[in-house]
């Protein structure tokens, strides 16, 4: 990884130099993620072994969640530059806590996908969202910590929520799994009374750029002629496959069919995860910082096939410790690519974005991954569902190894700011700074 000379901030600055904003947002952030982790490992589980859905069914629902998510989220980024990322943050943070009551209560197939509905609008919006409201609040230089710190106390929760579940709930007991559902809903009570309450000035619509005509449609087919965006895109596709849906649905689901671990080892898996993250991600973000995203990357494509080849070795020793230690080891290592991906993802894409876009590019930037939780799911569920798990282990590491190509082909188009290398040129007021992101350099056939 190549990198520059110029001096890396202490993180111990990050809490003092962050914005009073920036930290009222980032504080709700531990309370929320223990609500996702009593659930997160589970949902499969809750849904097929509790409810009696069949696993390809189950795959299915997961797929229309991701659906919705995909035809919504286009039409929330636009919605995002127009009224404000806060009001829509709060819009899906509602949505979850719906959908996880809905689903508490859900005894039938149509009552379950009721509450993926719901859940489709809410994971669908929350991400854009939540990244467009930190870009409005934190600066530039700022970004990337924010998102790994972010990241880390996320995983902490979802950690701590993790070894709890894991211990509670019983296949024999719905009630456990009921009991769950309600506490992450719960826990997204305090992030709403933050939004309209210390944060009811912030993430309001930008200011649209000098140079642009207020009443003219930017539409996302104008964004897409923007080479770098595209790249950035391709680049967050292949990520997201090889990804959040295969460790949420495709790990659990392997795990318990071809590994047989138990629903108390899949908690565990979860928890080491979150202490790789934990352990690892402020000594990462520290490491990565001026050097090149791209590269940073690369790195982490070859972490994930290490990651998923050791998930293809569970089913050589199916229903032995030996199985449960081997998914701790692929949650493990799968997190340590995690501590790259996120600090730099996110900051690409809201290095490139113009203020008055933010809502449309952080949207297609979730819309790749959308589309993967829609195509994930359904692929992990029929090959591992027919007894072709091999096949799905072989898919995953290819998923790697393009990743990584198309990596090195990005590091060729995105600026060097973007890249990480260095910070932006400094813009005078008046000025737009995105202006880049519509002359013909920037625009490829």
């Amino acid at each position: 990884m190549s990198s520059t000379t110029t001096a890396r901030p202490p993180l111990s600055s990050f809490w003092h130099d962050l914005p009073r904003e920036g930290r009222w947002l980032i504080s709700t952030v531990l309370l929320q993620s223990i609500g996702t982790g009593l659930v997160l490992p589970f949902l499969v589980v809750y849904l097929h072994e509790v409810r009696g859905i069949s696993l390809e069914t189950v795959g299915l629902l997961l797929a229309f969640q991701a659906g919705v998510g995909i035809v919504l989220v286009t039409p929330a980024g636009a919605l995002i530059d127009r009224i404000g990322a806060r009001w829509v943050y709060a819009s899906a943070l509602v949505a979850l806590l719906v959908g996880d009551v809905l689903l508490a209560l859900a005894t039938t197939l149509p009552q379950a996908t009721l509450a993926l509905l719901f859940f489709g609008y809410g994971f669908g919006v929350v991400w854009p969202a939540s990244s467009s409201l930190v870009g409005s609040i934190v600066p530039s230089d700022q970004r990337q910590r924010y998102f790994g710190i972010n990241f880390t106390l996320l995983n902490l929760g979802i950690g701590i929520g993790g070894i709890v579940g894991g211990r509670f709930v019983d296949v024999g007991r719905p009630g456990t799994f009921v009991t769950i559902y309600l506490l992450d809903a719960v826990s997204y009570l305090l992030p709403l009374a933050i939004l309209f309450g210390p944060l009811r000035g912030a993430g309001g619509p930008a200011a649209t750029a000098p140079n642009h005509d207020a009443g003219a449609r930017v539409s996302y087919l104008t964004l897409l002629r923007d080479r770098r965006l595209r790249a950035l895109l391709a680049l967050g596709a292949v990520a997201a496959v090889v990804s959040y849906p295969q460790l949420n649905v495709g790990m659990p689901a392997y795990a318990r069919a071809e590994g047989q671990v138990s629903t108390e080892g899949l908690g565990y898996a979860f928890a080491a995860n979150t202490v790789v993250i934990v352990l690892l991600q402020l000594f990462v973000l520290q490491r990565i910082e001026g050097r090149r995203r791209t590269r940073v990357t690369v790195v982490m494509a070859a972490t994930w096939a290490v990651a998923w080849s050791l998930l293809g070795a569970t089913s050589l020793v199916p229903g032995t410790v030996t199985a449960t230690v081997l998914l701790c080891a692929v949650a493990g290592v799968f997190g340590l690519g995690e501590t790259m991906l996120q600090p730099t993802s996110a900051a690409m894409v809201n290095d490139l974005a113009p203020d008055h876009l933010r809502g449309r590019y952080n949207a297609l930037s979730s819309l790749m991954f959308s589309l993967a939780f829609a195509g994930g799911p359904v692929v992990a569920s029929f090959l591992v569902g027919r007894g072709l798990g091999w096949v799905y282990i072989g898919f995953l590491v290819g998923g790697c190894v393009l990743l990584a190509v198309i990596a090195l082909l990005v590091e060729r188009v995105v600026p060097a700011h973007v890249n990480g290398l260095r910070a932006p040129t400094p813009v005078p007021v008046g000025v737009p700074a995105a202006v880049p992101a519509v002359t013909k350099e920037a625009i490829s056939g």
